[in-house]
């Protein structure tokens, strides 16, 4: 029986390895699309930062653990890992609105009850850099962050209620991996309420009693306020797993984190799409209804 030639073998092995990476950087999620250069710090088990550095070399601090588009990150052990990036705004179909892109309706900030959503808009509002590139969870909860401690005085941190901490993970940790969505298939993940798996920052947010959740029918209909934060999956199947729990290295989910800026109308004033602040990744264009399966928002309380 003859052998197949050695060419051939290579040939066909380095075209598999090639469709690999192809198929892989189609399936990323909400990432930069600007080069980084990252240093893991070693931490203590209740940080949860990295120093990043910009192309411009100026060092800013984000959060590790927190996205499904960087699966390295998705865990409490401490672990490098090299940045990937992408060229892709999204991989969702655009469509046109009655509103330009990155105008905001006048209905926004007249309906917020809670004095740090409403800091969270006028910052968005106000900033030179709306799309500050780097992850998506990184950048939202740095604008939440940031409008709690100008409206409090202290760090968000600081007021989570002990009831949050496990026998495991302090409030901190707690607040943080369910911010993160987390999932893993050990019993520390699954030791977290249900209700608040997979929701990410409003799943977070409710927990600690700051806010109250809105489903997607709840979001659809128009109950979000301007300062909410948002959780959304690309697939209902992959929600579905990553709440009870999942290896995410065997899973490639596609979910975003971002700020609800304002409602998009049409002509009848009927709600067509949401306008959003995120990084850059699809706050360039108003989300629609058919972009994600599963939508989750918090109304803040604080």
């Amino acid at each position: 029986m003859r052998g197949i030639p050695t060419k051939t073998v290579l040939k066909k092995s380095i075209t598999y390895f090639a469709l690999k990476v192809l198929i892989g950087l189609m399936l990323l999620g909400c990432t930069s699309t600007k080069k980084i250069k990252k240093k893991t710090i070693p931490l203590s088990s209740e940080q949860n930062t990295t120093e990043v550095q910009n192309s411009n070399g100026k060092t800013v601090t984000s959060l590790n653990n927190l996205g499904f588009d960087d699966h390295e990150f998705i865990s409490l052990k401490e672990q490098e890992t090299e940045p990937i990036t992408t060229n892709a705004k999204d991989t969702l179909e655009q469509t046109s609105t009655t509103t330009e892109i990155g105008e905001i309706s006048s209905g926004a900030g007249l309906d917020i009850k809670s004095q740090v959503a409403q800091k969270i808009v006028e910052n968005y509002l106000n900033s030179e850099n709306k799309e500050p590139k780097g992850h998506c969870l990184s950048v939202s909860k740095a604008r939440f962050e940031e409008a709690y401690k100008a409206v409090h005085g202290h760090s968000v941190y600081q007021d989570l209620p002990d009831s949050m901490a496990t026998k495991d993970y302090t409030p901190k940790q707690v607040f943080n991996l369910l911010y993160a969505s987390a999932s893993e298939t050990q019993q520390g993940w699954r030791s977290l309420p249900e209700k608040y798996r997979g929701k990410g920052n409003a799943g977070a947010i409710a927990y600690a009693g700051m806010g109250t959740l809105v489903d997607t029918s709840g979001i659809w209909s128009g109950q979000l306020r301007p300062g909410a934060l948002m959780q959304v999956w690309r697939f209902k199947v992959d929600y579905e797993q990553v709440v009870q729990g999942v290896d995410v290295k065997k899973l490639d989910p596609y979910g975003h984190s971002f700020i609800f800026i304002s409602y998009v109308r049409d002509e009848e004033n009927r709600i067509i799409g949401l306008e959003i602040a995120d990084q850059g990744f699809q706050s360039y264009r108003p989300l629609q209804p058919r972009d994600y399966e599963v939508w989750w928002g918090v109304n803040l309380s604080i």
